[in-house]
């Protein structure tokens, strides 16, 4: 019975635009549904996230199920062969933005905490479709872990039906480099401070970089770079910014991170400053998520009793999950890498699906996704 109605309902949250900060129309919906199917609650909770509970009959700790509700948006100039929004079903595929990332795990979650039985289950399962995740991963989530404490965490974002018990981080690096202005006709009269990112952007790319068997290697991506002023009619810039992605690995802080950079030998003559981003978003409810972009990678050890009792009640349900970590960074980096609870990753689609052309679902995970998610229930609470 759940499989169509499965497929129905994530063509259905395919179908409603969820951009980072306007998820309201969806979250509705996803709370409509968990009042459908049963929870014994569901509501929406002050930063726009939508949270359903469902108890079991005897007590027992809270299992937290997690999948962000916000998509990036559709990238203007590169075509799709099938509607972004039209959650297609062509041969074995679902296709649509958030198919992937990540509205085919949510509806999973859901229907599978809405099959449990709650005469087995001891304890409180709790899903949570969070909001602006794609802008500050983890912060919406805070508010829904702080309101239920839950003792375990399942994040639901792509693992092509494996199982994660680590993550890589983000850091979010703004660069700024000062300059003398000057007319262009006499550029030796002002110093450009293009040039001058140029230079500190050649340093920073030559740094070592370390890599963690888990994790793999921790990276860095020049995102963007803009001249000030801009257009610059005729004037050498005095200002130039530039934007570096810096995936993390285990225990690295702001303070080594940004050290590397800052420490260069060859960066002595330049007037220049590096520094963490600080993230201020406003949900659709007014509420503000602030926090500075350096999002903590995380891993539990592979013989974790939570990992390992997740990997034995996917393998009662028939499946056969390799133990991997997350190459992104997910909510995760709050519930283990801040809270410290214990958390893994399961979810069906690949990282790789992520923020794609033609984002697509193949159907036949999403339908193992959400016997996967009960498995995992059962395993931790009905035992």
């Amino acid at each position: 019975m759940f499989d169509d109605s499965l497929v129905k309902f994530t063509q259905r949250l395919i179908r409603q635009s969820s951009i980072s900060g306007k998820e309201d129309a969806l979250v509705k919906t996803v709370v409509g549904e968990m009042q459908d199917l049963g929870f014994e609650q569901a509501w929406i909770d002050k930063v726009g996230n939508a949270v359903g509970l469902v108890v079991g009959d005897k007590a027992g700790p809270t299992l937290l199920m997690d999948g962000h509700c916000d998509t990036v948006g559709v990238a203007p100039g590169v075509a799709w062969t099938q509607n972004p929004l039209g959650a297609e079903i062509v041969g074995d595929f679902m296709y649509g933005r958030g198919a992937a990332d990540m509205k085919g795990a949510l509806a999973a979650m859901i229907y599978a905490v809405a099959g449990i039985d709650r005469t087995r289950l001891s304890g409180r399962v709790v899903v949570s479709a969070t909001v602006m995740e794609e802008n500050l991963e983890g912060a919406a989530l805070q508010t829904v872990i702080e309101a239920l404490q839950p003792k375990f965490v399942v994040i639901g974002e792509a693992t092509d039906l494996n199982l994660n018990r680590g993550g890589r981080g983000r850091a979010e690096i703004h660069l700024e480099t000062i300059g003398q202005p000057a007319h262009s006709s006499t550029p030796d009269l002002g110093r450009n401070a293009i040039l001058d990112m140029i230079k500190v952007v050649g340093a920073i790319e030559h740094l070592p970089t370390r890599t963690d068997p888990l994790l793999g290697p921790a990276t860095r991506a020049l995102t963007d770079i803009m001249s000030d002023p801009y257009p610059a009619y005729s004037v050498i810039p005095s200002r130039c910014r530039a934007t570096y992605d810096r995936r993390l690995l285990l225990d690295e802080t702001p303070q080594e991170v940004l050290g590397a950079i800052t420490s260069l030998p060859e960066l002595v003559q330049i007037n220049f400053r590096a520094q963490i981003a600080e993230g201020k978003h406003t949900t659709y409810t007014g509420a503000v998520l602030q926090g500075a972009k350096f999002l903590q990678a995380w891993a539990l050890p592979e013989d974790h009793p939570f990992v390992k009792t997740c990997a034995q009640g996917l393998r009662r349900a028939g499946l056969q999950p390799k133990i991997g970590a997350y190459r992104f960074c997910t909510n995760a980096a709050y519930s283990a890498g801040v809270a410290k609870i214990p958390t893994v990753g399961f979810g069906p689609g690949r990282e790789e699906d992520a923020h794609t052309v033609d984002e697509r679902l193949e159907l036949r995970a999403l339908i193992t996704a959400e016997r996967g998610y009960r498995s995992i229930i059962e395993a931790v609470l009905c035992a």
